[in-house]
């Protein structure tokens, strides 16, 4: 069985217009991305209020002629922005993805969850239940729409965002209680500077399989160390990640789930995918 495997877009190659972007993608051997439009597409404003339905095809046209599949449309927004104008923006401008996800046929959009501070600064106020309620509150908002729309909206833990454990993820999607929430399960951004032990990554791992394996609509595939307490990312293979309990998991309950490289590049792409899949292979 083979692994389900893609890539950021904007990994692939610099922001160009869109012609040329999905022809690089092609030319890479890529067939399924994550797009975060602002990074990738030159030559448009994707801020609130310059949607079109007509883009939005000319996107999806584009993307069928070069064989292309958007797995995750990336919008990453701090939900919990505490300036208010600011928060209200943010979800704005995540519903206007919904209407583009809708049409070019992205099965999600995602974000992360934020931090309790206007520059994403890391504090520990992000942790409290004042955090947590307006990540309710933005999130309310924005699946109300997602559910209008029949999109589907993936969530990203982190292990320093308002959602940074399992056991917080757990009580979120209760709370939000809605099928049109999915969980962008990255296992890497589980592991904080007190859980870098093997036997910690896979409790970690273990217990988002357990608290909502049904709800894990993508992966992301990255590697990391931690240098003076601050993780550090590293290519798959080259950092500290154990691979294996995660996708012994996955080919036990997601075989054909969209696994999705972070920071590969088109020279590194194949033999990333190469690594993962020998030990996909080898896990039982």
């Amino acid at each position: 069985m083979k692994i389900n495997a893609g890539m950021r877009c904007h990994d692939i190659c610099p922001k160009m217009e869109l012609e040329e972007l999905f022809g690089q993608v092609k030319a890479a051997g890529v067939t399924q991305i994550q797009l975060a439009m602002s990074k990738s597409i030159s030559n448009y404003n994707f801020t609130p209020g310059h949607y079109s339905a007509g883009f939005a095809r000319h996107i999806r046209s584009l993307l069928q002629e070069n064989g292309i599949h958007v797995a995750v449309l990336g919008c990453y927004i701090n939900p919990v922005n505490p300036i208010e104008s600011q928060r209200q923006a943010e979800v704005a401008r995540f519903i206007e993805h919904l209407k583009y996800a809708r049409v070019i046929g992205a099965d999600m959009v995602g974000t992360e969850t934020g931090r309790l501070d206007p520059d994403m600064a890391v504090t520990p106020e992000t942790y409290t239940e004042e955090a947590y309620q307006l990540l309710l509150k933005s999130m309310r908002e924005i699946v109300s729409a997602a559910e209008k729309l029949g999109v589907i909206v993936g969530v990203e833990g982190v292990f320093d965002h308002t959602l940074y454990s399992p056991a917080r993820m757990k009580r979120f999607l209760e709370d939000i209680d809605s099928p049109n929430v999915e969980v962008i399960l990255d296992a890497v951004n589980l592991i904080g500077p007190d859980s870098v032990s093997p036997e910690s990554q896979r409790r970690a791992v273990e217990k988002a399989f357990a608290y909502y394996g049904d709800r894990i609509g993508a992966l992301h595939m990255k590697d990391f160390v931690y240098e003076n307490g601050i993780q550090q990312f590293r290519h798959v293979g080259e950092g500290d990640f154990c691979f294996e309990p995660l996708l012994k998991l996955v080919k036990q309950n997601k075989p054909h789930i969209a696994m999705l490289l972070e920071n590969s590049s088109r020279e590194r792409y194949h033999g990333d995918v190469e690594y993962l899949q020998s030990i996909f292979t080898g896990v039982s």
